[in-house]
């Protein structure tokens, strides 16, 4: 009876570690990678105005930094987008502003007599001088709404349904505000603007849901009047000789950009701008061939997720040359306690549960989606909700919302979540060639392990992003189509309960151990 128990275990034992063999198809190029990227609204606004330099260095340095410590340990994640937001003013109006968050609120470079200040939003001019010198290297620049000195009710919110909220005539008036902003900014700061995203969430109505005020300046726009909006904006690029792209459509949810969802001219997005319409932008000058969704509100449960993202793809396929954008996204589910803590987004996590609830949308954007870009929205947040890579708070509470709360110092923390995304973006950069990783199972690798492979030709490194969801180590053996890695080693670098994006020591590609419940990067010298 001993022999047997002790077999039995043996048995137990060898199938738990049994390697998995993966293939990585080198010569089979899915795609080009355009960067991961994090916006500065609302909170950098006051962070970048008053806290004390050393802190506000540290946190721009979790951000931004690609430097690596004598350990071989990074310094931050590397973002390689940085996304600005251009403000509507409802600062300067103060209460009459009607958005009741004063953190919520942004400033306008644009004033009541026509001229600009540009010393205005000082907080996020700032983090564009760190994101810049740590070499970030896209800059977007997008706006929630028009100038209020634009607008038809003179806010930054709309009043009306299904509306661009923008005086009758106005939109020349609006291309200008962005292309003079764009010019002003890149004078100042010394910082090309790569892309501009004129319009945001144009789906949702951006009106209040009680009362007179909202929680933030926002507006709808039909596609008309983004078709138009993007043809004026294009050609006031044009005559000034601007090499910024025009970026659209930040839809609300993904199933805007591809489906008929409520038949009110703000659906079928794809192919409104980008099929064989007379409203397809792409014969204008200045206009990226991307469009741009928010994953909200489509990631759970899993087989949604992964079934919302083929449709996604599929929809691409149909239109060579087009791309997609993942371009904003936290958690705003509510996937219950198994998932997150809390079960929801409200209510900070720093841990490892909302980060690998993250890291495998991320996966799923790209690999199942064909997302060339993934962007988180708010990059520091102060508040008791999962929005936020970098936390900040009073060293008494999870966050408040106080106006006077952490608005001149107050302790900062990392997240989980900042170093996973941090296995991506800091060693997946701009131009980097996504590669094959065949024989997937979309739907079963989503509570196990996912997969992603890119190569850098430039500097012959091969990058491999494992993510386990399981509960359970797994031991893995690359195979590549062609070539192989210099000594056939991978440096891993691993995000985990207890490591944050650390360097481990080298593995052999033939005997890879990805830990349950993490992330790691396995890095490789290319050799053919």
């Amino acid at each position: 009876m001993r022999k047997v128990y002790i077999s039995l275990l043996l048995v137990a034992s060898s199938l738990s570690f049994a390697q998995r063999t993966a293939t990585i198809s080198t010569d089979n190029v899915v795609q080009t990678m355009d960067g991961f990227g994090g916006s500065d609204a609302w909170r950098c606004q006051f962070v970048g105005k008053n806290w004390p330099e050393q802190k506000k260095n540290a946190i721009a340095d979790l951000l931004f930094s690609k430097e690596i410590d004598k350990q071989g340990n990074p310094k931050g994640i590397g973002l390689s987008i940085w996304r600005f937001n251009l403000g509507a003013g409802s600062t300067e109006q103060g209460e009459k502003s009607k958005v009741s968050d004063e953190w919520r609120r942004s400033e306008s470079f644009l004033q009541a007599d026509g001229t600009y200040d540009f010393s205005k939003q000082e907080g996020q001019r700032w983090f564009l001088q760190a994101a810049k010198k740590r070499g970030v290297e896209k800059f977007l620049i997008f706006t929630n709404s028009p100038p209020v000195y634009m607008t038809i009710n003179g806010l930054s919110f709309a009043s009306q349904k299904n509306k661009l909220n923008l005086k009758d005539g106005a939109i020349p008036k609006f291309a200008d505000f962005l292309v003079q902003s764009i010019q002003g900014l890149e004078n100042k700061e010394g910082i090309k603007f790569d892309y501009v995203s004129p319009i945001n969430e144009p789906q949702w109505e951006w009106m209040p849901k009680q009362g007179d005020t909202n929680s933030q300046e926002g507006t709808p726009a039909t596609n008309q009047e983004i078709y138009d909006l993007t043809k004026s904006l294009s050609e006031k690029l044009k005559a000034k000789k601007m090499s910024t792209e025009i970026v659209i459509a930040e839809a609300a949810q993904i199933d805007y950009l591809y489906g008929n969802v409520n038949a009110e001219n703000r659906d079928n997005q794809m192919e409104y701008f980008f099929g064989k319409t007379k409203t397809n932008i792409s014969k204008f000058p200045n206009v990226k061939k991307v469009i741009l969704g928010h994953s909200y509100f489509t990631t759970w449960p899993v087989e949604r997720q992964v079934l919302s993202r083929k449709l996604i793809a599929a929809s691409i396929s149909q239109n060579p040359g087009l791309k997609y954008w993942q371009s904003e996204y936290c958690i705003l589910e509510n996937p219950g306690e198994a998932e997150i803590p809390g079960g929801s987004g409200g209510g900070r996590d720093l841990g490892m549960q909302t980060a690998l609830f993250v890291a495998r949308l991320i996966h799923n954007d790209i690999a199942v989606a064909n997302a060339a870009s993934w962007q988180w929205w708010t990059s520091i947040t102060r508040v008791d909700y999962k929005d936020g890579l970098i936390y900040l708070d009073d060293g008494k509470s999870n966050g408040g919302t106080a106006p006077d709360y952490v608005r001149n110092d107050g302790e900062f923390h990392d997240s989980k979540l900042l170093w996973a995304l941090g296995n991506y973006s800091l060693f997946v950069r701009p131009g980097m060639l996504r590669v094959d990783v065949p024989n997937q199972n979309d739907l079963e690798a989503a509570n196990d392990v996912m997969l992603t492979a890119y190569k850098d030709v430039e500097n012959k490194k091969l990058i491999i992003v494992a993510v386990n969801c399981g509960k359970s180590a797994q031991k893995y053996k690359f195979n590549l189509s062609k070539g192989t890695v210099k000594n056939n080693d991978f440096t891993p670098y691993v995000t985990s309960d207890t490591t944050n994006l650390k360097r481990v020591e080298t593995q052999k590609i033939d005997n890879l151990e990805i830990p349950a419940k993490s992330i790691v990067t396995f890095v490789g010298e290319l050799a053919f």
